[in-house]
C-alpha cells in the first residue's frame, strides 16, 4: 500500500486497504492503510471510486469510505468542481440519502453532510431556496422507501446542515452571505419541525431528531419569537422521560443563544413555563432522580443567568422574576452531599454572580429598590451555600474516594468565592450574622451541635477575611473570643479554624492583645502532622505579619518549632515555610538574641551535615544533604533585621525596635561559621547538580535578603564559586555571580575580588564553547544573563586585558541560532546591553565594528525563519540597538546582507527587502515600530503573510 501512483487508486485497492484498517492486527500495516487512504480520498481518482463504493451490495464499512470520500472533495476541493457538474452531483446525492434512508445510519449522516456540504457551497446563488427543496424531495411520495424513514433523512440532513456550516471552510464574506440564506430558510423548516412535534401519532424517535434539529438551527440566532411554539412544544415533551434529554438541550440552546434577549416579551412567557417544572422537580428530588432534577435546573439557571437583566428591567413582572429566583435557590440548596447525591447545586452559583452584578449595575435609586427585594434572598442564600458546605457524616465521609473528596474541595472552595462576591452587597451585616450564629451556636448549652455546623460557619468567616481588609469590624474580637470555646475534635474543623486564624494574622496585628488566646491553639496544632498545612501556614503569617509583637513568645515558639522539625512531623515543603515563620520572628529580635536561636536551631543540623559530609555519597544522604541546605536557604530568605530600622517608624512602636546592630549580621556569622563545612559537602558532591544548586540557594537567598550586609563575605565566597565553576562548571553558580556582580560590583573595595572571578568564569564557560556548547544551553543561557548584568553594572569590566570581548561576542552570535527560547532571549538582551557601549568601552567598539556584521546576519537569518516567530520581539530589540547606535555601519551591512540571492528567505523579492531595509534605517526613536517592521516582514518570510496564522501574531 506505500505506492501512492495515480493508478493505484483502484475500487479494489481501496477495499484491500480498508480491509487492512479494519482488520490487520499488525499496528504498523493500520497506520499505513490509514495514510494511503487518506491520500487516496483526496485523488482524482477519488470521484470515479466513491460512488462505487457507496453501492447496496458492500458492507457498511466500505460505503462509509465512499460517502467521506465525498464530503472530503466538496468540502476541500469545491474548486475543482465545474460549475456545469453541480446539479447532477446534487441529484446523485439526493438518491443516495433516499436510498440510504432505511440503510446504515453512519453513511446516511456522512451523506447527508457531503449534500449540506454542498448546499453551503452553492448557497444563494447556485441553490436558492436549497433547505425548501430539501424539504419538498423527501416529502414527494418516495415510492419504496416508507414515510417515516424517509422523515428521519430530512431530519438527519436539515441536522447536520447548520452544523456543517459552523464547521465549513468558507471565506469570511461568504459565511455572511450564506449564514443570511440558511436564516430566510427557517421559515420553510419550523411549520415543518412544528408539525411533527405536535403531531399525537409522531413517534418518539421522530419527535426527538426534531428536537435535535432544533438546538442544532438556534446556533444560526434565529429569531426566538420565530421558534417560540417549538420551545413550548419542547417544555411539553419534557414530560415524556424518551425525549426529556433532547428537550432539555433544545430549550436551553434556545434560551442561551446571545441574540434572544432582544425578544422580551417571549422571555415573559417562557418565565412561567419554567416555574410549571416545580412540581416534577420536586418529584425527582423526592424519587432521588438525579437526571430530571439536573436537567430541570439547568433550564431555570439558563434562562436566569442569560437574561436576568432583562427580566429586572420588566419591573410589573417583578414577582414572577423573584419566583424564579427562588426556584434557582431551591436547586442551590438541593438535598444531598455534592458530588455523591447531587450535582447539580454547583451548576447555580455563577447565576448569583450575574443577578448580583445587574443589580448592583442599576443607579443608586433603582438599585436600593432592588435590593429591598433582593438583600433578604441574598442573606438566604448564604445560610444555604454554608449548608452546603458542611461536610458529611464521619463515616459517610470515610466511605467517598479520593476523586469525591477532591471535587468536594474544589466545590467547597467556589462556595468560598461566592460568599466573597456576596460580601460586596451585603458588607458588614453578612459578618455580624455570621458572628451571631455561630455565638448562638456556640453557647447553647441545651442543644448539642455538630461539629460540621460549626465548621461550615468559621468557613464562612475565613473565606471573607482572607480576601478582604475586615480590620473595621466590630465582630472579630468576639470571633477570636469564641475561638477558645470551639471543641476541636475533629481533623476538618481544626483546618478551618487554623486558616480563619491565619486569615486574621493583619488584624492581629492591629489588635497585638489577642494574639495571647491564639497562639497557643496555632502551636499545639504544629505537632499534628494531620494539620501540617493549616498550622504552618497560619503560623507563617502571623510571623508575617505581627513580628513586633511577638518577641514575648519567640522563645516558646522557637522551642516548639525546633520539637516539631527534630520529631520530623512535617514534610519537607512545610519544613521550609517553618524556616521562613521562624526567620520572620527572629528579625525582629535584638542580635544577640537572633544568635542564640539560631544557635540551638541551627546546631543540630549542622552537626548531621557534618556527619552526612564524611559519608560516601549515595543518593539517600544526598537527599538529606539537600533537605538540610534547603532549610538554612529558607530561614536566610526571611530573616531581615535591616527592617527593623525601616519599619519602626511606621509599623513597630520605637520602645520595641533594637538598636541599629553594629556587628556583623548574624547571618553573616553562621555562614562564616559553616562555611567550611559546606566547601567540604562541595568536594564531595560538585558533579552533582542538585547539590551544588542548594548550596548557591543558601548564598543567593542570603545576598538578596542581605545586600551589602552580606559583604564580608565577598571574597571568600568568589574564591569558592571560582574554584567550584573551574572544576565542573554549572548554571546556579552563574546565577549567584550573576546576584554577586549586580550587588558589589560597583563597590571599590569589592571589585577585586568580584573582577577575577568574572573573568575566570567566562574564560571557562569560552573553553565549553569551543568544545560544543549544544549540551549545556542552560549553562549558556545563565553565561548570557551574566554578561548583560556586567554590562549594565560595571561596563569597566569589559576594559580589562584578561577579558577576551571579542570570543564572548563570537559566542553570543552562536547562541543565537540554539533552539532553546529562554537562551536566545538572554542572548538578545546581551547583545542589547553591549550595542549602547559601542561609545564608551573602546574594545567593545572595536569588535562591533569588526564583527558586527556577523551578528546583523545572525539576526536576519533568525527572521528569515530560523527562530520561532514568538522571539520576533527580543532580535527587533537587537536591531533597534544597532541602528540607534551603529547607523553608518548599519546602512552598508543590510545592503551587502541583503544582496544575497535568496537570503535570509527565498519567499522574498528584493524590492520587498529594499523596502524592509529602508523601514528599519527610518526608525531610529521608536522602538514599538521596529516590532511591527520585523513581525510583518518574518511573516513575509515564512509564507505567511495574510494567512489565517498571521491574524493570530
Amino acid at each position: 500500500m506505500d505506492s501512492d501512483t495515480a493508478a493505484d487508486f483502484t475500487v479494489e485497492n481501496v477495499e484491500k486497504a480498508l480491509h487492512q484498517l479494519y482488520y490487520d492486527p499488525n499496528i504498523e500495516n493500520k497506520n499505513l492503510a490509514q495514510k494511503w487512504l487518506m491520500q487516496a480520498q483526496v485523488s482524482p481518482q477519488a470521484w470515479q471510486f466513491c460512488w462505487v463504493l457507496l453501492r447496496p451490495e458492500k458492507v457498511p464499512e466500505i460505503q462509509y469510505f465512499g460517502a467521506s470520500a465525498l464530503h472530503t472533495k466538496i468540502s476541500r476541493y469545491w474548486s475543482d468542481i465545474p460549475a456545469e457538474q453541480y446539479d447532477s452531483l446534487k441529484s446523485q446525492l439526493f438518491s443516495q440519502i433516499a436510498r440510504f434512508a432505511s440503510g446504515s445510519k453512519i453513511v446516511l449522516t456522512r451523506l447527508c453532510v457531503a449534500l449540506a456540504s454542498l448546499a453551503l457551497n452553492m448557497m444563494p446563488e447556485a441553490w436558492p431556496g436549497a433547505v425548501s427543496e430539501m424539504v419538498r424531495m423527501f416529502q414527494e411520495d418516495g415510492g419504496d422507501v416508507d414515510g417515516r424513514a424517509r422523515c428521519l433523512a430530512l431530519l438527519e440532513l436539515l441536522t447536520v446542515l447548520p452544523e456543517e456550516f459552523q464547521t465549513s471552510r468558507l471565506p469570511q464574506y461568504r459565511k455572511g452571505q450564506v449564514r443570511g440564506a440558511l436564516g430566510s430558510e427557517w421559515t420553510a423548516v419550523y411549520p415543518l419541525l412544528q408539525q411533527l412535534l405536535r403531531q399525537p401519532d409522531s413517534p418518539s424517535l421522530v419527535k426527538a431528531r426534531v428536537l435535535k434539529c432544533l438546538s442544532s438551527w438556534v446556533l444560526l440566532d434565529v429569531p426566538l419569537n420565530e421558534s417560540e411554539g417549538l420551545v413550548e412544544a419542547s417544555f411539553t415533551a419534557l414530560a415524556d422521560p424518551e425525549l426529556f434529554d433532547t428537550a432539555v438541550e433544545a430549550i436551553v440552546n434556545t434560551i442561551s443563544q446571545p441574540d434572544s434577549q432582544r425578544y422580551v416579551n417571549t422571555l415573559l412567557k417562557l418565565v412561567p413555563q419554567v416555574l410549571q417544572l416545580q412540581e416534577q422537580l420536586r418529584d425527582a428530588v423526592q424519587n432521588g432522580d438525579m437526571e430530571t432534577s439536573h436537567g430541570i435546573c439547568r433550564i431555570a439557571v439558563s434562562l436566569g443567568e442569560n437574561h436576568s437583566r432583562a427580566l429586572l428591567e420588566q419591573v410589573e413582572h417583578w414577582q414572577s422574576f423573584l419566583a424564579l429566583v427562588n426556584m434557582i435557590m431551591f436547586c442551590t440548596g438541593i438535598p444531598g452531599h455534592y458530588p455523591v447525591n447531587e450535582t447539580t447545586s454547583s451548576l447555580t452559583l455563577t447565576f448569583w454572580y450575574t443577578l448580583q452584578d445587574d443589580i448592583m449595575s442599576f443607579e443608586a435609586e433603582k438599585q436600593a429598590v432592588y435590593l429591598q427585594v433582593y438583600r433578604p434572598v441574598y442573606f438566604q442564600l448564604v445560610d444555604v451555600l454554608l449548608h452546603k458546605a458542611q461536610f458529611p457524616t464521619d463515616e459517610e465521609y470515610a466511605s467517598w474516594s479520593s476523586d469525591e473528596k477532591e471535587q468536594f474541595r474544589i466545590y467547597r472552595v467556589d462556595i468560598s468565592d461566592t460568599l466573597m462576591y456576596v460580601y460586596e452587597m451585603l458588607g458588614a451585616e453578612l459578618l455580624s450574622n455570621l458572628y451571631d450564629k455561630l455565638g448562638r451556636l456556640l453557647t447553647n448549652t441545651e442543644q448539642t451541635t455538630t461539629w460540621q455546623h460549626t465548621e461550615a460557619l468559621l468557613y464562612g468567616f475565613q473565606s471573607i477575611a482572607e480576601t478582604i481588609d475586615v480590620n473595621y469590624s466590630d465582630v472579630i474580637p468576639g470571633l477570636i473570643g469564641l475561638i477558645p470555646r470551639i471543641n476541636i475534635n475533629n481533623v476538618q474543623l481544626a483546618d478551618t479554624v487554623m486558616f480563619t486564624i491565619g486569615a486574621l494574622a493583619e488584624w492581629l496585628a492591629d489588635h497585638p492583645v489577642m494574639l495571647s488566646s491564639v497562639l497557643p491553639l496555632v502551636l499545639q496544632a504544629l505537632g499534628n502532622p494531620d494539620l501540617s498545612v493549616s498550622s504552618v501556614s497560619t503560623l507563617k503569617k502571623i510571623c508575617r505579619e505581627c513580628k513586633y509583637d511577638l518577641p514575648p513568645y519567640a522563645t516558646n515558639i522557637v522551642a516548639v518549632s525546633q520539637e516539631v522539625l527534630i520529631k520530623q512531623i512535617h514534610k519537607t515543603s512545610q519544613c521550609m515555610w517553618l524556616m521562613q515563620a521562624l526567620g520572620f520572628l527572629l528579625s525582629a529580635l535584638p542580635v544577640e538574641e537572633i544568635l542564640r536561636n539560631l544557635h540551638s536551631l541551627i546546631t543540630p543540623y549542622i552537626q548531621q551535615l557534618e556527619k552526612l559530609a564524611e559519608e560516601t555519597p549515595n543518593p539517600s544522604n544526598k537527599l538529606a544533604i539537600i533537605h538540610i541546605l534547603g532549610l538554612l536557604s529558607n530561614l536566610f530568605t526571611t530573616l531581615d533585621i535591616t527592617k527593623q530600622e525601616e519599619e519602626s517608624g511606621e509599623n513597630a512602636p520605637p520602645i520595641k525596635s533594637a538598636p541599629p546592630p553594629t556587628g556583623p549580621n548574624p547571618v553573616v556569622v553562621v555562614l562564616q561559621q559553616v562555611f567550611a563545612l559546606i566547601q567540604t559537602v562541595l568536594s564531595k558532591w560538585l558533579n552533582d547538580s542538585q547539590v551544588v544548586e542548594a548550596v548557591c540557594a543558601i548564598f543567593e537567598k542570603s545576598v538578596k535578603t542581605l545586600l551589602h550586609d552580606f559583604a564580608p563575605m565577598v571574597s571568600q565566597l568568589s574564591e569558592m564559586l571560582g574554584q567550584m565553576y573551574s572544576t565542573i562548571p554549572q548554571a546556579s553558580a552563574l546565577d549567584l555571580t550573576r546576584q554577586m556582580v549586580h550587588i558589589f560590583a560597583s563597590e571599590t573595595n569589592h571589585f577585586p575580588p568580584i573582577k577575577a572571578l568574572f573573568e575566570l568564569v567566562t574564560s571557562v564557560t569560552l573553553t565549553i564553547f569551543q568544545q560544543g556548547p549544544r549540551d549545556h544551553p542552560d549553562i549558556v543561557d545563565s553565561f548570557m544573563q551574566l554578561q548583560a548584568q556586567a554590562l549594565k553594572r560595571k561596563p569597566d569590566l569589559f576594559l580589562s586585558e584578561s577579558l577576551d570581548v571579542k570570543a564572548v561576542f563570537h559566542c553570543g552570535v552562536l547562541s543565537l541560532k540554539f533552539p532553546e527560547a529562554p537562551t536566545v532571549k538572554s542572548t538578545c538582551l546581551f547583545f542589547s546591553e553591549l550595542i549602547p557601549h559601542c561609545a564608551d568601552v573602546p574594545p567593545v567598539a572595536r569588535v562591533v565594528q569588526e564583527d558586527g556584521k556577523l551578528l546583523l546576519v545572525a539576526v536576519l537569518e533568525a527572521i528569515g525563519g530560523q527562530s520561532s516567530r514568538s522571539l520576533m520581539d527580543q532580535f527587533a530589540e537587537v536591531l533597534f540597538c544597532l541602528n540607534k547606535h551603529c547607523f553608518a555601519l548599519l546602512t552598508v551591512w543590510l545592503k551587502e546582507a541583503l544582496r544575497s540571492p535568496g537570503f535570509p528567505s527565498s519567499r522574498v523579492s528584493d524590492e520587498q527587502k529594499n523596502t524592509f531595509s529602508q523601514q528599519v534605517l527610518r526608525e531610529r526613536v521608536n522602538k514599538r515600530r521596529v516590532k511591527d517592521i520585523v513581525k510583518e516582514f518574518t511573516l513575509v518570510c515564512r509564507g505567511l503573510h495574510g494567512t489565517e496564522y498571521a491574524a493570530d501574531y
